[in-house]
């Protein structure tokens, strides 16, 4: 399995950035605290969509932007990543509490908040070539805001892959897990994907 190689990232609402940085080889998954904490970095796209781009629907009806979902239920996604695009069907089929200890290599820059986990199953229903690609879901608070925590990157219980290289005929599929966050005492209690033409002003959001 080939891991995404985004920087892990981590920025309180209430307080000045954090960084944190991914080291080690595109399949190691390690990460560790970057030595410049002044400069922030955020998370390159590899979902870049346009209007020429728009992946023809298989596998059912596309799901509407806006639309809410119980969390194990199925969007069908149109996607598109570089020169890849397709249909592919989203499912966040769990969301978990992490534990407190699962940050502890990043030391104090990681007090005051808690990890959650969004397991994604994601599948290729055009059946055309999108092996390599990512996608992300972010993690929302019960109020079904931002929880002021942005976070990105692995742990030992999240492990954040793109897709294989068999990811190139309908029906294939893989799992991922994104890493999310909340300030101690509150949790995330919903996933949205805001990807693409539609989604990204009206996410697809999965509710507990």
């Amino acid at each position: 399995m080939t891991h995404a190689r985004g920087p892990l990232f981590i920025a309180a609402a209430a307080t000045a950035g954090l960084l944190l940085s991914a080291c080690g080889s595109e399949t190691g998954g390690s990460a560790s605290p970057a030595t410049d904490t002044t400069t922030t970095t955020t998370a390159t796209s590899t979902e870049k969509t346009s209007a020429s781009k728009e992946a023809t629907p298989a596998g059912g009806d596309v799901t509407a932007p806006g639309t809410k979902l119980k969390v194990g239920a199925r969007a069908v996604i149109p996607f598109a990543s570089g020169d890849k695009n397709g249909t592919i069907a989203v499912t966040l089929t769990a969301i978990e509490a992490g534990a407190k200890e699962d940050l502890a290599k990043f030391g104090d820059k990681a007090k005051g908040i808690s990890p959650f986990y969004l397991r994604v199953k994601v599948e290729n229903l055009s059946g055309t070539d999108l092996s390599y690609t990512s996608v992300s879901l972010r993690g929302l608070g019960a109020d079904g805001k931002g929880t002021g925590v942005i976070i990105s990157g692995d742990t030992p219980n999240c492990d954040s892959t793109s897709a294989p290289k068999t990811f190139s005929a309908a029906g294939e599929t893989y799992e991922t897990c994104v890493l999310t966050a909340a300030p101690d005492g509150l949790k995330v209690a919903a996933g949205e994907y805001n990807r693409g033409d539609g989604y990204t002003k009206s996410p697809v959001v999965w509710e507990s």
